[in-house]
């Protein structure tokens, strides 16, 4: 691999920070749903719960990239980078550029 690894290391910190930033905006959308009929009317509360299962799945897919993205940096760090972690073999520049966080080439992962 030849690309640079304090601009991989860069990439992959702002794509983490943006995630994290993104679940700290959605925090009052996972909050609890009122149970106070009167202030809130049924169908009103069926969204907000609707609304509430959607923001904390989301939240779950960010907290795992987060996770990707943080093997990615452990990668980087121990010159893993860029190496399938099935099979050994180079990741393709092409995949990488496309998702920075890739553990797997296009054929262990296919």
């Amino acid at each position: 691999m030849d690309a640079d690894p304090d601009m991989i290391r860069a990439r992959l910190v702002a794509l983490r920070d943006e995630l994290e930033s993104l679940s700290d905006g959605g925090r009052e959308d996972r909050k609890p749903v009122e149970l106070d009929q009167q202030s809130v009317g049924r169908l009103s509360r069926l969204d907000s719960m609707q609304v509430q299962a959607m923001a904390k799945a989301a939240d779950a897919r960010r907290a795992q990239e987060i996770r990707r993205i943080d093997a990615a940096l452990a990668r980087l760090e121990a010159g893993e980078y860029g190496w399938c972690v099935e099979c050994g073999e180079a990741i393709s520049e092409k995949r990488l550029a496309t998702d920075p966080a890739a553990p797997r080439c296009a054929d262990c992962a296919g």
